[in-house]
């Protein structure tokens, strides 16, 4: 931390107090599963470091795509063994992360969905283009009886400002990834996010963790403003984001 920075009050944060007592809402910390943690001990590491930053709660989300056709049945296992090898202070819960493609229509229209609250159903696209019909498939998953959470929108290039309030009076969930504010990917992808949270459109955040090094590189490496740590401070009893 600089000089300015120091003047300015700004912290990273890890060092702030603005994760004490949250959830995260993303992370792909099941070991051995997806492109995240690969092994039991780097999730037990993980998770330890969370605690440090304040996480009390955290779900486990990993991918479920045409690439990566994680069934449930097999991440409910896996997900099993790693609550009888953590003894931490953070509760631990299993959803996943599902690319809108033609397996996620398959299981949408089986039922055969993790959700978190029984409803909240996290969804990601590319990032560089829309799916086709992206509208039609948002709304196919509300007519079904869940909430689509929209996973870190703010990496999306094809979304624009009025894209982002659109979506929420649509009744679509959006989940901020705390690298994006910390500048993580970059200064465009900050910008857009800092731009949504001034706005009380995101709904919660996640860490998106992949990584040990990753999530430390997230909450360590990057000052964030004073309003910024306001905003993320200011949550219900679940965990979700207020507008202020």
């Amino acid at each position: 931390m600089g000089l300015l920075d120091f003047i300015s009050g700004k912290k990273s944060l890890f060092s702030s107090d603005a994760l004490q007592g949250a959830v995260d809402h993303h992370s792909h910390i099941l070991p051995g599963v997806d492109d995240g943690i690969r092994t039991m001990e780097e999730a037990l590491a993980v998770l330890e470091y969370e605690a440090s930053a304040g996480i009390k709660t955290l779900w486990c989300t990993p991918h479920v795509m045409e690439d990566v056709p994680n069934k449930t049945e097999i991440l409910k296992e896996r997900f099993s063994q790693l609550q009888d090898a953590y003894n931490g202070p953070i509760e631990l819960h299993l959803a996943a992360e599902y690319m809108l493609d033609n397996l996620f229509e398959e299981r949408l229209s089986e039922g055969n969905l993790l959700t978190m609250d029984d409803d909240v159903v996290l969804v990601e696209t590319s990032g560089m283009a829309s799916p086709y019909d992206l509208n039609g498939t948002l709304g196919r998953i509300m007519s079904e009886g869940y909430r689509p959470l929209f996973a870190h929108p703010e990496r999306c290039r094809y979304l624009m400002e009025k894209d982002y309030e659109r979506l929420r009076q649509m009744g679509v969930m959006l989940q901020l990834n705390l690298g994006s504010i910390a500048g993580y990917y970059g200064n465009t992808v900050r910008k857009k996010a800092e731009w949504i949270l001034s706005k009380g459109l995101y709904n919660v955040f996640g860490s998106d963790c992949h990584r040990l090094e990753s999530i430390k590189g997230q909450l360590e490496k990057q000052v964030i403003a004073p309003k910024v740590i306001a905003s993320l401070k200011n949550r219900d009893a679940k965990g979700r984001l207020v507008a202020g």
